[in-house]
């Protein structure tokens, strides 16, 4: 079988749990990976025929993929805002949702003006590493309660080049004194334990507790806006990321704890995905 009809084959399984566009994606970078080659290769070669351990090598992967193991996992790295990042099990897979927090952040900084920034519950480590790379002047700690995850973001570090990051274990605030920042950011647990999306695509995959924060979602949130006022600067700003349909009760949370200027952002899909919230002096 050549190089094309194994492809179409491929893909043809994909589509039954995927769209067309992405199951053509997906076969091919799964291709790519089994044989170590680029996109341009597979082109140039769609009549050739792959040796049997290439070919076993792809049956391997795609078995995976179709028995529901998440692409990001199998491949091992996701882009992220310009970013390749390496993730694994021990991480949450990046998503372009969260891209709107990144941008959020952004916008509260400016790239000439020396600043501090703390991300809480870091993962792979994309939320800093994207600030870190985009705001040379700031300085970022970010911190996660799993050492496991926090390996994979200082790998993330060292392999983007990016030295303005500082990595803790920390479960939340606890290891962090009375150390003040500027801006706080964060891409909490947020999806209620009884929620069914948790059974369904990469969800089942990734770290429970990267997910999951109580009844409503909002345990984390709410231990968040909590201790956030404690750590944070006059005129600085917290930005949570959240559910689409969380928005008024964590603009609730933060106006009961005292903050100011609050404003949810959506996401590309249009769903409300961003709160933030600026610390009264």
């Amino acid at each position: 079988m050549n190089v094309h009809a194994l492809l179409h084959e491929a893909q043809t399984a994909l589509a039954k749990s995927v769209s067309a566009s992405e199951a053509k994606l997906e076969a091919q970078l799964l291709l790519q990976h089994a044989i170590g080659a680029n996109r341009a290769w597979l082109i140039a070669h769609e009549n050739d025929a792959l040796e049997a351990n290439a070919h076993a090598a792809f049956e391997a992967l795609l078995q995976r993929r179709l028995n529901g193991e998440p692409i990001a996992y199998i491949l091992g790295y996701r882009e992220f805002y310009g970013l390749n990042l390496k993730v694994t099990a021990d991480t949450l897979i990046p998503r372009q949702d969260t891209e709107t927090l990144v941008e959020a952040a952004l916008t509260k900084t400016q790239d000439s003006a020396p600043c501090s920034i703390l991300d809480l519950g870091t993962g792979s480590g994309a939320i800093a590493l994207a600030i870190a790379k985009y705001r040379l002047n700031a300085f970022v700690t970010a911190v996660d309660a799993s050492q496991a995850a926090l390996d994979a973001a200082i790998e993330n570090a060292k392999n983007l080049k990016i030295s303005n990051v500082c990595f803790m274990l920390s479960d939340w605030f606890s290891a962090l004194s009375n150390q003040k920042f500027d801006l706080i950011v964060s891409n909490p647990p947020y999806i209620e334990q009884s929620d069914a999306h948790l059974t369904q695509g990469d969800l089942p995959w990734e770290p429970i507790s990267a997910l999951v924060a109580g009844q409503d979602g909002l345990d984390d949130i709410r231990q968040i806006i909590q201790h956030a006022q404690q750590h944070l600067k006059p005129h600085g700003w917290l930005i949570l990321e959240h559910g689409y349909n969380q928005a008024g009760k964590v603009a609730d949370l933060l106006k009961q704890a005292g903050f100011g200027e609050i404003k949810t952002l959506k996401d590309l899909g249009g769903n409300d995905r961003v709160t933030l919230g600026m610390m009264l002096p």
